[in-house]
């Protein structure tokens, strides 16, 4: 392509999780490479592409809006075609094509790596084939330390690990971003799809991971979320478990990154080493996102899944006498089929006595493809409706109590925005300290200007909520 030719513009829109935030800001790099304008909004665009989120019923409404609201645009504005990818478009591709003809085209990942001519052609007019969708646990061996051997030769695209001939780009501004350490998940959880339609487990080499690390922060980050669907699987299909436990110091020690955040360990999964190194490694924080799902160790058999209370209690007893003000976070669903109140019961027992910052709550809700949908004793929406409210309000205020505790204490600060709600009253800057990821977990307001992207020591003065109002000290080192 000559020099400075352009394609047009092209937006991205993003709906989902971390993992998605990645994907987008891959595509967009490569979309650049190949002589595409980005530009922030669909409306300014000539073609709109929309990541979509595929997980559960509420996220396929939202990306579903998503796109009905973009392809709106079409009709008033300089936007012209609309692309649906992403989870969505990957999981029900045809369908989705059928069912919502507003979208100009459904593509799959395996569009990834040639998204620049895809857009191209339906910017020229044509119709691509929606994606067909596929179980992608079939693409790869079922043995881990056999898949880099099968995916050398490109025949198989996983977003985010085996696309990197091209940069990503940054699509915002904040000072922290999420990396990607590996995608798909080998675990059989019988109430979740993602297997299905994201794939085996597969993990990034490490050198790829640091590489993309130092870029980030030449580029401005100065914390970055490690994001995967299992990060205590990572190395596995490399040959080396504890692969991760050498990745995070070498993480850490990258100039002008000053914190390493992990998300999403599977609690069965967890090892001495990797609590030892998360605790004790300058620059990781001691930040722990346990997926629990749920206590009762009946009913977490029936999930495929693994432990129970006391095995979840002793974790955190453990992992908070390494670091008694460690952030903990998991989320937990209920009214899975043939959950009893006893089960409940162990579950309200299990939160109260776990005591962790933050807690989300979701209702089971049936998802194609998986275990769940053939189990007996489906409950009544109303009963998972009542359930969902009764735990809720048990965790918001474990939630406010914990944050409450905190108060008195010293906490170093990522200012991440600055927010200004009423045009009247002075900005405010807000960030997140190490017990906080972002976006999920509340946040920290200063009682006085801090600039986007400074780290600051600063004394907690109170609680509202999940959220904390502090004090700067001085700039933290």
């Amino acid at each position: 392509m000559p020099e400075n030719e352009t394609h047009g513009s092209v937006a991205i829109v993003t709906l989902g999780c971390a993992r998605n935030d990645v994907d987008s800001e891959e595509l967009a790099g490569r979309l650049s490479a190949g002589g595409w304008t980005l530009v922030p909004d669909p409306a300014e665009a000539d073609v709109a592409v929309v990541n979509t989120c595929g997980f559960v019923e509420q996220a396929k409404k939202d990306s579903i809006d998503a796109l009905l609201e973009t392809a709106d645009l079409k009709e008033h504005g300089r936007t012209q075609k609309v692309v649906a990818v992403g989870c969505l478009a990957e999981r029900y591709g045809e369908q989705l094509a059928a069912e919502l003809p507003e979208a100009d085209a459904v593509l799959g990942f395996d569009s990834y790596t040639d998204m620049s001519t895809q857009l191209r052609s339906i910017l020229a007019g044509e119709t691509p084939a929606a994606h067909t969708p596929r179980d992608r646990r079939t693409l790869l061996p079922i043995s881990p330390v056999q898949r880099p051997a099968a995916l050398a030769g490109d025949d198989v695209v996983v977003p985010g690990v085996w696309m990197q001939a091209t940069p990503r780009a940054r699509l915002g501004s904040a000072p922290w971003a999420p990396l990607k350490i590996a995608s798909g998940c080998d675990r059989r959880c019988a109430f979740c799809a993602i297997p299905a339609f994201r794939g085996s487990f597969v993990s990034r080499r490490p050198t790829d991971v640091v590489a993309e690390a130092r870029w980030l922060a030449e580029n401005g980050v100065r914390e970055v979320l490690l994001v995967s669907e299992n990060s205590t699987s990572y190395g596995k299909d490399l040959g080396d478990l504890r692969l991760l436990e050498t990745l995070l110091p070498d993480l850490a020690a990258i100039d002008g990154l000053d914190r390493v955040r992990v998300s999403y360990l599977q609690p069965a999964e967890i090892r001495p080493g990797l609590l030892d190194v998360m605790a004790h490694t300058p620059g990781v924080v001691p930040y722990f996102d346990l997926s629990f799902q749920h206590a009762s160790p009946t009913l977490l058999r029936r999930m495929r899944r693994f432990g129970g209370a006391e095995d979840f209690l002793a974790l955190v007893e453990r992992i908070r006498d390494l670091v008694p003000d460690a952030g903990i976070r998991s989320n937990v669903i209920v009214g899975f089929p043939g959950e009893t109140e006893e089960d409940v019961d162990v579950l309200c027992s299990f939160l109260e006595g776990a005591r962790m910052d933050v807690v989300g709550v979701f209702g089971y809700s049936d998802e194609d493809g998986t275990e769940a949908l053939d189990l007996d004793v489906h409950l009544p929406e109303e009963v998972v409706a009542d359930r969902v409210e009764h735990v809720s309000d048990l965790v918001e205020e474990l939630m406010n109590q914990r944050a409450a505790e905190r108060v008195g204490s010293e906490v170093t600060v990522l200012v991440d925005e600055i927010e200004q709600d009423d045009p009247d009253a002075a900005p405010v800057s807000v960030g997140r300290a190490d017990h906080q990821g972002p976006e999920v977990d509340g946040v920290c307001r200063l009682t006085t200007p801090v600039e986007v992207g400074r780290l600051v020591r600063g004394r907690i003065l109170d609680s509202d909520g999940v959220d904390l109002v502090v004090e700067p000290i001085e700039e933290a080192r």
